[in-house]
C-alpha cells in the first residue's frame, strides 16, 4: 500500500535538503527510501534528508541523513535550514533551541538569515601542514592556491579514502585566503561522496583555522553557493560561542507517493 508524504525542499548557500515534518513519526526511516528521495534523477534530489521531530526539552529535534541514506553527524547548513523550516511551521518566533545528534543548538532567524550556534571546539589538530578538527562533523582543512581551478573531487576523494581517514570517513575542505578577513572554501563531503556547493560545518572548521592563524573573531567565507559568516571567541587552543550565519530558503514543496 502506498503512502503519500508531504515534503519541502530547502537550500542554504546551495546545500540542499529534503525536509519532512515528522512530528507524527509516520515517516519510514528506511535507508533505501531515503537514498531514492535524495536521488536527483529518480527522486526529489538533495545533499541530504532532514526530519523535524518533537523533543521533550527543546522546541524540536533534527534528524539528519546523508544522501546515501545513512544517518549522519551534524550538518551546519542543514541546521540552518531546519530552523527556517521550523519558523515556517510556526514552532517559534525569532529564537529557538533544538536538539541535534551533537547536542543542543541555539538559533535565531531574521529576514531569511539564520544564525546558528555550533558546538564548542576544544582543539585544532595538525596533520603535517594541514588541520583536522570536529565542528559537529569531522573535517580536514588544507590551504591551496588557485582554488577556483583546483580538482576538489579527485583530491578530496583521495584524502577521504586514505588509510588514516577511510574507516570513519572525513569531510575535506580546501581553502584560499581572499583578504585579511575572508576565505574561499570548497568541500568534498563524505556520505555525499562529491563536492557540494556549501558545507556549514566545513566552512566553520576552515574559518576557525584561519581565525587561529590571524587572531580574528569573525571570518567571511565565500563558498560556491554564496556567502557565510562565522563568529567565535578564542580561549587558548579552544573556541567558544561559535556561530554560523547565512541565508536559508524554501525552494518548493510537494507530495510524493512512497
Amino acid at each position: 500500500m502506498q503512502n503519500t508524504i508531504e515534503f519541502y525542499k530547502y537550500q542554504g548557500t546551495g546545500n540542499d535538503f529534503v525536509m519532512i515534518d515528522n512530528r507524527d513519526l509516520q515517516f519510514p526511516k528506511d535507508q533505501e527510501l531515503i537514498r531514492k528521495l535524495c536521488d536527483r534523477r529518480f527522486g526529489i534530489g538533495g545533499d541530504g534528508l532532514i526530519l523535524l521531530e518533537n523533543h521533550d526539552q527543546a522546541d524540536f529535534r533534527m534528524v539528519y541523513y546523508n544522501s546515501d541514506g545513512n544517518e549522519s553527524t551534524m550538518c551546519g547548513n542543514g541546521g540552518r535550514c531546519i530552523v527556517a523550516f521550523a519558523h515556517f511551521l510556526d514552532i517559534f518566533e525569532d529564537t529557538t533551541v533544538f536538539e541535534a545528534i551533537d547536542g543542543g543548538h541555539e538559533a535565531q532567524i531574521h529576514n531569511g538569515t539564520v544564525k546558528l550556534k555550533m558546538i564548542d571546539v576544544e582543539h585544532l589538530l595538525k596533520d603535517g601542514e594541514n588541520w583536522v578538527t570536529n565542528t559537529g562533523s569531522p573535517h580536514f582543512v588544507k590551504a591551496v592556491t588557485n582554488l577556483q581551478d583546483y580538482d576538489v573531487y579527485a583530491e578530496g576523494n583521495k584524502i577521504r579514502n586514505s588509510p588514516t581517514y577511510s574507516a570513519e570517513g572525513i569531510n575535506v575542505n580546501f581553502t584560499e585566503a581572499l583578504s585579511e578577513s575572508e576565505i574561499f572554501v570548497r568541500t568534498y563531503e563524505r556520505g555525499v561522496e562529491d563536492e557540494t556547493l556549501s558545507c556549514g560545518t566545513g566552512a566553520t572548521a576552515a574559518a576557525l583555522v584561519f581565525m587561529q592563524q590571524h587572531d580574528l573573531r569573525s571570518v567571511q567565507v565565500k563558498v560556491l553557493g554564496g556567502n557565510l559568516r562565522i563568529y567565535a571567541d578564542r580561549e587558548g587552543d579552544s573556541f567558544r560561542n561559535i556561530w554560523l550565519e547565512g541565508p536559508a530558503k524554501q525552494v518548493f514543496r510537494g507530495k510524493l507517493d512512497i
